[in-house]
C-alpha cells in the first residue's frame, strides 16, 4: 500500500503509536485500555502490555524483514518479464511471523 492508511475508524477505541514508546490505548472517551488476544469463543487468551509489546515487537520486525529483503512474497533470480535460458533453482523464501 502506498500512501499513509486511514486510521481513526474505531467506534469505541482510539489506538495510537510513535517510535519511542509504542502502542498507546485508550476508549474513546479517552479512559486507559489495553490489546487483548480473544479466541474464537470470545475467551481473553492474554492481555495487557505484553501484548501491546509483543503486537509492536511484530509490526518492527515485518517492517524491518521487508526493508532487508527478507518479507518478499515472490523473489526473482531476473527482472520479472526477462526469459532466461533455464528455469532458475527454488529458493526458500523466509517470511515474517505475524
Amino acid at each position: 500500500m502506498i500512501g499513509i492508511p486511514e486510521t481513526g475508524t474505531l467506534q469505541h477505541g482510539c489506538i495510537s503509536a510513535n517510535v519511542t514508546s509504542g502502542y498507546q490505548l485508550t476508549t474513546a472517551d479517552g479512559r486507559p485500555a489495553r490489546l487483548a488476544i480473544i479466541d474464537e469463543q470470545g475467551n481473553v487468551v492474554e492481555a495487557g502490555d505484553a501484548v501491546a509489546r509483543e503486537a509492536w515487537n511484530v509490526c518492527i520486525a515485518v517492517i524491518k524483514n521487508f526493508k532487508i529483503g527478507m518479507g518478499h512474497i515472490v523473489v526473482h533470480s531476473a527482472p520479472p518479464g526477462m526469459a532466461t535460458s533455464q528455469p532458475a533453482p527454488a529458493k526458500a523464501v523466509r517470511r515474517a511471523r505475524a
